[in-house]
């Protein structure tokens, strides 16, 4: 796979918001087409994995960062469900990071399709260390983050 087909996988980045594009599938509906309410959770998480992938950060080497490692849980998150999505629709994931601070993230993110707005939410992330226990966000990763560009060197 070439570093350009990476790129078309993992959505693009626009004035510090990350955009992907999915489908929806059968399997992500319920037996009416409308795409199952927890659905939305992977199409969101999704889109939280593919802005760091964007900004050149890959979850796996967080993880051996040093002795300690560095990984994200959601800790919380607010949905507003506005209409449904339903299958065959290409849906456009946004995240934005609005703030990067100590242990904690906060991202908005957003779902649509046909330009229709579907799906809101606001997601608080925690930084861990690979025992569960908080730790800083390095100021670096933290910067790259809220900028919403790739690291540079």
């Amino acid at each position: 796979m070439t570093e350009t087909d990476n790129a078309c996988l993992s959505g693009w980045l626009e004035d510090g918001t990350h955009h992907l594009r999915q489908r929806v599938y059968y399997e992500d509906t319920d037996f009416s087409g409308v795409v199952y309410h927890a659905r939305y959770l992977h199409f969101l998480e999704r889109g939280r994995t593919d802005l760091l992938r964007s900004l050149g950060v890959e979850q796996r080497t967080l993880h051996t960062i040093d002795e300690e490692g560095l990984a994200f849980a959601v800790h919380h998150m607010d949905l507003k469900f506005l209409r449904p999505a339903r299958m065959d629709d290409i849906l456009e994931i946004t995240t934005k990071t609005v703030k990067a601070t100590g242990a904690r993230m906060v991202l908005e993110q957003a779902i649509h399709a046909d330009g229709q707005l579907l799906t809101t939410a606001t997601v608080t992330v925690v930084v861990i260390n690979k025992a569960g226990r908080a730790r800083r966000l390095p100021d670096e990763l933290a910067e790259t983050l809220l900028e919403g560009h790739a690291r540079k060197g």
